[in-house]
């Protein structure tokens, strides 16, 4: 049976772990594990199913009500089963693997006990909560199983693992597709509890003789396997894997007890080689190995040595030679005691250099706004001087309103001098804008613009122009609607109203001036302010453009233009 899952709505990990009555410790426990269980997969060469058993055990079984469904054990489906996670013929796991180190422990065996009275999980339906597939194998299920519901009474290696507290790796392989498949179910144990089971299933379909990798991947695996199966992985109180962190195929190494390489993959010692090491990895000490790899370069902390000699989980990088490589350690604690250590590691060379391109890339562009801003402000300086040395008014009001114009221009780039991208928050911009258009204004007007709702974010290309529009709106409504010479009025009022929806800016700048003249056309207009704004909203914009008289006397001016705002991370953001 599937979990509710259709084009509103696709079941999470939580949505499923609480059918299972799985919360609190226990989930996190889970969301940790399968941050991080690509790694178990990789190194087994299987696929990995996390499943946990229903409290209620009347839970129908099969998908759509079919009973068995298509993806069940053995002996019920083609899909999941109970043996061994080798992928290679002839490769039997190291022993250890059927009793994980203290899972026989009193503690443990009290802490998750069965209900008095009852089979329960034996009898107990149960749900597949996470899948994952190797990027190192071909798949054993292709198809996806989250959220199917198995019956009780058919999984007997899952309630094995689940009550025995052990790794079950009993029965032969599949052939129910004509693929052989191996299964085999492991115990998830958090604070000595078993919350979930993982089932492992192998395509034995391309088996052949095991290299030194595979066989250093499923030693590898083994350990791992136990270590979840004893709680002990993922590392308790450690933060998720990152996103970014190395893969087994990036690099790998094995440490020792005492730090030595004991294995290191093709790819993890060409990644060595990049950082300047001439001789071989294996036999060597890592960390005092890695540590005069950096030579001249001073550490800012020692997570490098605690990385590089497998002592603790840790993420760090390695840089030298021009080189950087990223390491990513996990110590392995099998029956209680220290059995090295895996590292991983990957070549980020050119993902750091590109990364330091961007940086100085954008450090270039604020730069150039800034000098930008810079040359506006003097060429606003110079206007200034100029309209101080002429005595006639029409070509002082020229200038003066050059001076205001080149001024909005210059508010922009220097809101983009300081933001990383071209990203700009106009609601700042706008309030500069209608500050400085209030203090220019004539004393008869005596009238401080108002500014309603939120512009939001807005690209460069937008904002500049708009600005501008803004700019000369305000100075238009200032100037020839509230500013009556010979009549000073206090009840004049100037305001701008911004509402921004999906895809699009919509704002308004009204006024309760002498309002248009009667034969007022925008399209002929002899307004060399009117005509900026008509060409800037209709051309560059693309938006529209109406002017028109405002209830209660004065004048309405609308502006609406298309937005669309991307982000860094590249994702849209409208409205």
């Amino acid at each position: 049976m599937l979990a509710a899952c259709d084009d509103y709505y696709v079941p999470t990990l939580t949505d499923l772990a609480g059918r299972a009555g799985i919360r609190g410790p226990g989930l996190d426990w889970l969301h940790a594990l399968v941050s991080d269980w690509l790694l178990l997969a990789d190194l087994s060469f299987a696929d990995l199913v996390l499943w946990a058993p229903l409290r209620d055990s009347g839970q129908p079984g099969g998908e759509a009500g079919q009973p068995g469904g298509d993806a069940g054990q053995p002996g019920t489906s083609d899909q999941l089963g109970d043996s061994t996670g080798s992928a290679l013929s002839g490769l039997d796991s190291p022993s250890g693997l059927d009793s994980p180190s203290g899972l026989d422990s009193p503690s443990v065996l009290e802490s998750a006990s069965a209900p008095e009275g009852s089979s329960w999980p034996h009898g107990a339906s149960w749900i597949a909560l996470s899948q994952i597939r190797p990027t190192t194998a071909p798949t054993a299920l292709p198809d996806d199983i989250v959220g199917m519901v198995r019956p009780g009474g058919e999984q007997p290696l899952l309630a094995a693992a689940y009550t025995e507290r052990r790794v079950c790796r009993e029965g032969d392989p599949e052939w129910t597709r004509g693929v052989p498949v191996r299964h085999e179910t492991i115990p998830v144990t958090c604070d000595g509890t078993i919350v979930a089971v993982i089932e492992r299933s192998t395509n034995l379909s391309f088996a052949r003789t095991p290299s030194r990798l595979d066989l250093a991947y499923l030693k590898a695996a083994d350990e791992l396997t136990q270590m979840v199966a004893a709680g002990m992985f993922p590392a308790p109180g450690e933060e998720p894997v990152l996103v970014r962190s190395p893969r087994v195929g990036d690099g790998l190494l094995r440490l020792s007890r005492s730090g030595k390489v004991t294995y290191a993959s093709p790819n993890a010692l060409s990644a060595y080689r990049r950082l300047g090491l001439t001789a071989d990895l294996v036999g060597k000490q890592l960390g005092p190995l890695t540590a005069r790899l950096c030579a001249g370069r001073v550490p800012r902390d020692d997570s490098l040595m605690v990385a590089a000699s497998g002592r603790a989980h840790a993420e760090t990088e390695v840089d030298a030679n021009g080189s950087v490589v990223q390491l990513r350690t996990i110590p392995l604690i099998v029956d209680g005691e220290r059995a090295g250590a895996l590292i991983l590691l990957r070549d980020v060379t050119e993902l750091r250099h590109r990364e330091r391109e961007l940086l100085t890339k954008d450090a270039t562009i604020r730069e150039i706004h800034h000098r930008v801003k810079n040359n506006l402000q003097t060429v606003a300086a110079l206007l200034r001087l100029q309209a101080r040395r002429l005595s006639a008014p029409e070509a002082r009001a020229a200038l003066d309103e050059a001076v205001r114009r080149v001024g909005s221009i210059a508010m922009v780039h220097e809101t983009l001098s300081r933001v990383p991208d071209e990203i700009v928050d106009f609601d700042e911009i706008a309030g500069r804008v209608a500050m400085m258009a209030g203090e220019v204004s004539a004393p008869e007007a005596r009238v401080t613009p108002q500014l309603l709702g939120e512009f939001g974010l807005l690209p460069a290309l937008i904002a500049t122009p708009l600005a501008l529009v803004l700019t000369e709106l305000l100075q238009n409504a200032l100037q020839h609607g509230l500013s009556r010479p010979g009549q000073v009025t206090a009840s004049g009022f100037l305001e701008i109203s911004a509402v921004r929806s999906p895809g699009k800016l919509t704002f308004t700048v009204s006024d309760n001036g002498a309002g248009l003249p009667a034969e007022f056309d925008l399209d002929s207009t002899s307004s060399l302010g009117l005509q900026i704004v008509r060409t800037l909203v209709l051309t560059e914009l693309g938006g529209q453009l109406e002017i028109a008289p405002r209830l209660g006397g004065g004048t309405r001016v609308l502006v609406e233009v298309p937005v669309e705002v991307q982000l860094a991370d590249g994702a849209p953001a409208v409205g």
